[in-house]
């Protein structure tokens, strides 16, 4: 049983639109490659890195392109090579697609192709009214300013 009815959750669920969007797109019968290898690695308390190895594709062959929470990296590479034909082709050169789905506040800080690897470093950035703040703490019996005390005369 691959299908899965998410229609009930979409009418009765609100604010859940990125939830369930994962799980329909999980669900997918296209089957994700795996072209180019990729490592994801985590270098600090909130900031990620992703490798991707491109050997033979040049900067300008590659996209990167954030939608949304959707990281899609792009690559294109001209049909001939001037100069000889391919006895044997070892190093792929086809064209690639690959997507990352990203949480909630992670951006892209920069994008830089060294010896045949696209680094991607992204950061969490929190936007300062979600972070956790301390609250100050006032007493009660502390006397304030404003108020003033009336006396009154025995008769």
């Amino acid at each position: 049983m691959r299908t899965l009815n998410l229609d009930p959750f979409w009418r009765t669920s609100v604010g859940f639109d990125r939830l369930f969007d994962l799980v329909d797109q999980s669900l997918r019968l296209e089957p994700e490659g795996n072209y180019p290898p990729c490592n994801i690695t985590r270098t600090g308390e909130n900031a990620y890195s992703i490798s991707l190895a491109v050997a033979g594709f040049k900067p300008e062959q590659i996209t990167v392109t954030l939608d949304r929470d959707t990281l899609i990296v792009t690559g294109r590479m001209e049909k001939d090579v001037a100069g000889g034909e391919y006895l044997y082709r070892g190093i792929a050169a086809r064209p690639f697609e690959r997507r990352f789905n990203l949480a909630e506040y992670v951006e892209v800080k920069r994008a830089s192709l060294n010896d045949g690897l696209l680094q991607i470093e992204l950061v969490r950035e929190l936007p300062e009214a979600l972070k956790p703040r301390r609250i100050a703490i006032t007493s009660a019996a502390a006397p304030q300013d404003n108020v003033r005390t009336i006396e009154h005369q025995d008769a």
